[in-house]
């Protein structure tokens, strides 16, 4: 798509007045899939440099916005975690060209806030935290279940960039369980549900993305009963953050995804009793 309303592409290491009609470029595969007619410059992210993903000294793994979906879909492969293969689990729920993999950022995944997001789901079951830098330079961090606050909404204001996300250690040390429903064979995530045991105290978290407008973590100091969940999730979840749209009806949602958490939760139950 050629964004004929864009008269200039800015270097993002060369710093400038942010101004109306400025959006930062990662990947560019969404800007580049349909009209943007509001944008007038491109701030260009892909020359700063930063590391893809990087393991901290406490365990933790910091991936950059810019980070491919092919780059961290490599560096998974090399994790020595039990969460491990989570992170190629939700690659593929992209159901995406190879190009695409290349290109789309874990960023604009993010920054573009659908439902189906698969980095969404990743990094929200995983506790996530967000850095977010402000024109200014000021930085503050907020968890990924709150940055993402509905179908395509976010808590990012105006110039403010995404830098990266964090996962703690702890996560990373937790076993997982992953489930995805959609209405065809290659079709987008209709339903997309997580279920992470921390073998340390025995607690139970489970995260439920695609299926509702925003990600929907909910947390439990040991895995509760088929009825405790289920309660809890209809509690979380209000009647009109369920999901509408081509890819599947609001109460089909609803009920694969109270389908799909107890299958979640009796695969970890069962781990977690070996």
């Amino acid at each position: 798509m050629d964004l004929n309303t864009v008269v200039e592409i800015r270097d993002a290491r060369d710093p400038a007045p942010w101004r109306p009609g400025d959006a930062w470029l990662g990947g560019g595969t969404f800007l580049f899939s349909e009209p943007q007619p509001h944008l007038r410059r491109l701030v260009d992210l892909s020359r700063t440099g930063w590391q893809p993903v990087t393991r901290s000294p406490d365990g933790s793994l910091e991936i950059a916005a810019t980070c491919t979906v092919a780059r961290l879909s490599r560096t998974a492969a090399g994790l020595r975690v039990p969460a491990a293969p989570l992170f190629e689990q939700c690659c593929r729920a992209f159901l995406a060209s190879f190009k695409i993999w290349n290109m789309a950022t874990v960023g604009g995944n993010l920054c573009n806030a659908l439902p189906a997001g698969p980095m969404i789901s990743l990094t929200a079951a995983l506790d996530g935290e967000c850095l977010l830098i402000a024109q200014d330079g000021v930085r503050r961090r907020i968890p990924v279940t709150a940055f993402v606050t509905g179908a395509g909404r976010k808590d990012l204001a105006e110039g403010e960039l995404l830098r990266s996300v964090t996962l703690p250690a702890r996560s990373l040390a937790c076993r997982t369980a992953f489930r995805q429903a959609s209405l065809y064979g290659l079709g987008r995530s209709g339903v997309l549900v997580i279920g992470v045991l921390d073998p340390v105290d025995g607690s139970f978290a489970l995260t439920v993305t695609a299926s509702t407008v925003r990600p929907v973590r909910l947390w439990f100091p040991l895995p509760p009963t088929a009825g405790a969940l289920r309660t809890a999730i209809g509690a979380a979840v209000a009647d009109d953050e369920w999901f509408d749209d081509i890819h599947g009806l609001p109460e089909w949602r609803r009920h694969m995804s109270f389908r799909l958490a107890e299958e979640i939760r009796r695969e970890l139950r069962d781990q977690g009793e070996r």
